[in-house]
């Protein structure tokens, strides 16, 4: 069901598609319904559905209850689209070192001190939830 509001000669038209079948759409033009006959079929939606890659390592990251020193947390749950770093690499504060998706949305993850890559906790396509470890940097 769908909603709309149009003002058509300064008069205000709330009008609410409830159903479209074919040629024919039930709808509601300020509360009162009628059927309306279109020229052409309704286009049928289709939705793609983009599944992460499959890794070895587990689906989900879940936050480790035993604080981690060291530790770069997820401040968001999401799904990680890139790890531009690896075991042993040094990196610098504010250095991007993962692309979280996140509400539709890419954000960035920078480092939060200079050091030394110990351990990469997640890969490309994995799922994590908010505060899961990304990485441990030294």
């Amino acid at each position: 069901m769908k909603s709309f509001k149009y003002t058509i000669n300064g008069n205000v038209y709330k009008v609410v598609i409830n159903a479209i079948e074919d040629t024919i759409a039930d709808v509601e033009v300020n509360g009162t319904p009628y059927k309306v006959e279109m020229n052409k079929p309704a286009k049928k939606q289709v939705v793609t559905v983009k599944r992460p890659v499959q890794s070895t390592a587990p689906a989900v990251s879940r936050p480790q209850t035993a604080a981690v020193a060291g530790a770069l947390k997820s401040p968001l749950p999401g799904i990680i689209l890139d790890v531009a770093c690896k075991t042993g690499d040094a990196v610098k504060k504010g250095q991007k070192l993962f692309i979280l998706e996140a509400m539709k949305m890419e954000n960035v993850i920078n480092a939060d001190r200079d050091g030394v890559i110990k351990d990469v906790k997640v890969n490309k396509g994995d799922s994590v939830l908010e505060g899961a470890s990304l990485a441990i940097i030294e």
